[in-house]
C-alpha cells in the first residue's frame, strides 16, 4: 500500500510535495486517486478515512523522518491531542499521552508493549506509517488504553525493486548507517531488509544509545487473491536511562545557597548502569479473497526479549520538600537496582470480511473476528542504598547490589471475539456498529513466592458512529466508544481492570483532494486508573472525566507546499484522590515544508516546525507543582541531486533549556536539548 495518497485523508502527509523530489522508496509509488483506500487502525477494513466517525492521524515516514524523529515517541510530536515525550526523551522507552491519558503501543494491529522495562524500544526506521487512534478502541484491539492507542506499520515487500542506503553524523557523536532495499523477484515474490547501525552517546555522561536493528521480511502474492507475507526482526539495544530522576529542589526549584545541578548530571556508575536489551520477533499475515465479496485475513507474531536493566536514581520521594539529609543540604540518599527482564508473548488476529448488500441504496461491510494473546514477564531485582554527596560525587566508591535469583511472574492470557458492521447508505452516510467479547486471566507471583493473585476479567465493550456528507465538503459525525483494560502485578492485591466510555462529536471537512480539516469534541469517563503513590503504593482511581476538544488541519497548496496545523485541549477532573499529574491542557503545532526544483536533477527543500507544549501540574500531599509551559523549533534543510540526497535535521533549534515534567513526589525530567543530525542518502 502507498503512503503518498494518505495526505487526501489524513493530516501528516506531504503526497503532492513528493512529485517533485527524487524517486520515493517503493512503498510511496503508486497512482493516487481521491478515493483511494487503506486498511487502517481505525475499522481494520479499506474504508476512506473521511467516512470513518473517529479522529484517526496517520504519519508516513517520509513525514516524521524528515521532522527529525529519532525514537517512536518522536513521530507524534506533530499531532492533535498527543503529548509525546511527556516525561522528556527517554532511551529506555517509547511513551505518549493521547488526550491527557497513557496511551498504549502496537504493531500491525497486536498490542507491542507489556510491562515496564521489559523490552527494548522499537525503531521507526523500520516502519511505513505511525497510525493514531484517539479515544477507547477495545472493540477492535481487545487490551485498550482509554485516550487511545499508536499502531506502527511494519514496512513489507513491494513488487518493484528499489531502495536507499544513508550515512548519519549528528550531536553527541552520533554515527549510523541505515539501509532500506526491496528486491522485486518478480510479479509475485519480493524480499525486503531493513536495517540499522548505530554509535552514539547522548546528552547525559556516560549513557550510550547504541543500536543494531536488522529486519528481513518476504512476500508471496501467487495469485492476485492471495498475500503472503513473513517478517523478522532482530534487535540488539546498548544504552542507557537520559532520565536520571534528579531531586526537584536542586534543579526546578533552589536549594539553600547551593548553585542549581546541572540537568543533565549523571548519578549512576559509569560502566555499570545501563539498558541492554536484545529482542527476537518473528511473524507473519496470510491475505485471502474469496471474489468480491469475501476475504479472510490471519496474523501471528512471537516477541522474545531479554533486558538487563542496571540503574541508579535519588531518593527524593521520602521526603520530596527537602530530600537532603545534611544541614548543608548536600548529602542524599542514593539507590541502586539491578534488574534482568524476560518477557515472551504470542498474538494472533483473524477476522473474516463480508461485503453485501440489504438494498439498492444499502451496503455493508461486515467484519467478524477472534483474536489471543499470551505474555509472560518475568523480573529478578535487587536493591541498595547508599549517602552520597550529590554536588561531588564519588563514582568510584558506589556499592552495586547483586542480582537476585529469584523471580517474579506476571502471566496474560487473553482471549477475544468482535463483529462490526460499517453499513453505507446512499453512499453519502456511514454508521459503524461494534461489539466485542473479551477474557483474560492474570496470574502475578511475587519473587520470594510470599504473595500469589490470579484473577478472571470478562468484558463486553461496544461502538457506534455516524458520519454523513452533508454538501461543500462537509461531514459532521458522532461516536460513542468504550475501553477495557486488565492490569498485570499484585499492587495491594488483585488490581481490577481500567475501564472506560467516550462520547465524541465533530466534522470533517474536505474541500478537495488536498485538504483536510477535522475538528472534534469528546468527553470520557474512566475508573480503575492506576496511581503510583509514596512507598511505590499503587492505587486505583475512581471516577475520572476528561473533556476537551481538537483541531488538525493540513493543505498541500501547488508549488509543492504543505502545511499541518493541529491543536489539542483537555480537560481532566479527578475525585477521591490527593495525589496526581495532571498533563498537559494545551498542545498546539505547525509544520510547513516548501520544495523548489531548480533544475531537472536538483531541488532544494525547506521545512520549519514549532510545538507549543502546556503548563502541567502535579498535585501530592506535600505540595503542588506547575511546570512551566515550553515552545520548541524545528527545522529541516535538504538538497536533492539525481538519485543522491544530502539532508541537515534540527530539533530544538533555539537550544530551549526546559522541564518535560516535575512531579510532586519529587522528581524531575528534563527536556531534550538541541539535537543536529546531517544524512547522505543513495536512492535507487
Amino acid at each position: 500500500m502507498t503512503l503518498a495518497g494518505a495526505a487526501m485523508l489524513i493530516a501528516p502527509n506531504a503526497a503532492f510535495a513528493a512529485e517533485a523530489e527524487a524517486p520515493a522508496p517503493a512503498d510511496e509509488t503508486i497512482v493516487v486517486t481521491a478515493n483511494r483506500t487503506d486498511s487502517f487502525a481505525g475499522t481494520k477494513t479499506d474504508t476512506p478515512l473521511i467516512q470513518t466517525p473517529q479522529p484517526i492521524t496517520v504519519i508516513s515516514d517520509a513525514t516524521f523522518l524528515s521532522q527529525g524523529a529519532i525514537s517512536i515517541s518522536d513521530t507524534v510530536r506533530y499531532a492533535a491531542g498527543v503529548t509525546a515525550n511527556a516525561y522528556g526523551r527517554d532511551t529506555r522507552v517509547d511513551s505518549f499521552v493521547i488526550r491527557g491519558i497513557d496511551a498504549l503501543q502496537f504493531r500491525d494491529g497486536m498490542r507491542d508493549i507489556f510491562s515496564f522495562y521489559a523490552s527494548a524500544a522499537a525503531d521507526p526506521y523500520n516502519f511505513s506509517r505511525v497510525e493514531i487512534v484517539r479515544g477507547p478502541a477495545s472493540v477492535l484491539f481487545g487490551q485498550g488504553s482509554i485516550g487511545g492507542l499508536v499502531n506502527l506499520v511494519s514496512k513489507t515487500p513491494q513488487f518493484e525493486t528499489g531502495g536507499e542506503l544513508s550515512a548519519v553524523y549528528g550531536s553527541y557523536d552520533r554515527k549510523e548507517l541505515l539501509g532500506d532495499v526491496n528486491l522485486a523477484v518478480d510479479d509475485t515474490f519480493a524480499i525486503r531488509a531493513v536495517g540499522r547501525a548505530r554509535d552514539a552517546d547522548t546528552y547525559v555522561d556516560h549513557v550510550p544509545d547504541d543500536r543494531v536493528m536488522f529486519a528481513p521480511s518476504v512476500r508471496w502474492r501467487p495469485t492476485p487473491d492471495t498475500d503472503i507475507t513473513l517478517l523478522g526482526l532482530y534487535q540488539e539495544d546498548d544504552t542507557g536511562s537520559t532520565s536520571q530522576f534528579l531531586p526537584v529542589v536542586g534543579t526546578n526549584l533552589p536549594n539553600g545557597t547551593n548553585p542549581r545541578l546541572d540537568r543533565y548530571l549523571f548519578v549512576g556508575k559509569p560502566g555499570w548502569d545501563r539498558y541492554d536489551g536484545r529482542l527476537l520477533q518473528g511473524g507473519g499475515s496470510i491475505s485471502q479473497r474469496f471474489g468480491e465479496t469475501v476475504s479472510v485475513n490471519l496474523k501471528a507474531r512471537y516477541i522474545d526479549s531479554d533486558l538487563t536493566y542496571f540503574t541508579h536514581y535519588t531518593d527524593s520521594y521520602t521526603n520530596p520538600t527537602n530530600p537532603y539529609l545534611d544541614a548543608a543540604r548536600r548529602q542524599i540518599r542514593l539507590y541502586s537496582e539491578a534488574s534482568l527482564a524476560r518477557l515472551n508473548v504470542f498474538s494472533t488476529d483473524n477476522n473474516v470480511q463480508f461485503k453485501f448488500d440489504t438494498g439498492a441504496n444499502i451496503s455493508h461491510v461486515l467484519l467478524a473476528g477472534i483474536d489471543y494473546s499470551w505474555n509472560k514477564v518475568r523480573k529478578s531485582s535487587n536493591f541498595g542504598v547508599e549517602q552520597i554527596d550529590l554536588y561531588d560525587i564519588d563514582y568510584d566508591a558506589l556499592v552495586l547490589p547483586s542480582v537476585s535469583a529469584d523471580f517474579s511472574r506476571d502471566t496474560q492470557k487473553q482471549l477475544g471475539i468482535y463483529v462490526q458492521d460499517q453499513i453505507r447508505f446512499f453512499d453519502r452516510v456511514s454508521v459503524v456498529l461494534g461489539v466485542r467479547r473479551d477474557r483474560v486471566r492474570s496470574d502475578s507471583v511475587t519473587a520470594d513466592r510470599s504473595l500469589r493473585v490470579n484473577t478472571v476479567d470478562k468484558a463486553t465493550t461496544f461502538r457506534a458512529g455516524i458520519i454523513g456528507e452533508i454538501g461543500a465538503g462537509l461531514s459532521p459525525f458522532f461516536s460513542y466508544t468504550e475501553s477495557f483494560l486488565p492490569i498485570a502485578g499484585t499492587g495491594n492485591g488483585a488490581l481490577k481492570p481500567q475501564t472506560g466510555r467516550q462520547y465524541e462529536a465533530g466534522v470533517k471537512w474536505q474541500p478537495d483532494a488536498r485538504t483536510l480539516v477535522t475538528v472534534t469534541g469528546f468527553h470520557i469517563k474512566e475508573n480503575g486508573r492506576p496511581l503510583f503513590g509514596p512507598g511505590s503504593i499503587v492505587t486505583q482511581a475512581g471516577v475520572l472525566t476528561t473533556k476537551g476538544i481538537e483541531l488538525e488541519a493540513s493543505r498541500t497548496l501547488p508549488g509543492n507546499f504543505e502545511l499541518l496545523v493541529n491543536y489539542g485541549y483537555n480537560k481532566l477532573t479527578p475525585r477521591d484522590t490527593q495525589f496526581f499529574d495532571y498533563l498537559p491542557k494545551h498542545n498546539a503545532s505547525i509544520w510547513s515544508t516548501k520544495t523548489v526544483q531548480l533544475s531537472e536533477d536538483v531541488s532544494i527543500r525547506g521545512g520549519a516546525g514549532v510545538r507549543y507544549t502546556g503548563k502541567r501540574t502535579s498535585i501530592g500531599p506535600a505540595w503542588t507543582l506547575v511546570t512551566g509551559d515550553n515552545t520548541l523549533v524545528d527545522a529541516l534543510a535538504e538538497v536533492t541531486w539525481r538519485q543522491w540526497r544530502f539532508a541537515v535535521n534540527a530539533t530544538n533549534l533555539l537550544g530551549d533549556k526546559f522541564y518535560a515534567s516535575c512531579l510532586s513526589r519529587g522528581d524531575c525530567f528534563m527536556g531534550a536539548p538541541r539535537n543536529v543530525m546531517g544524512t547522505i542518502s543513495y536512492r535507487f
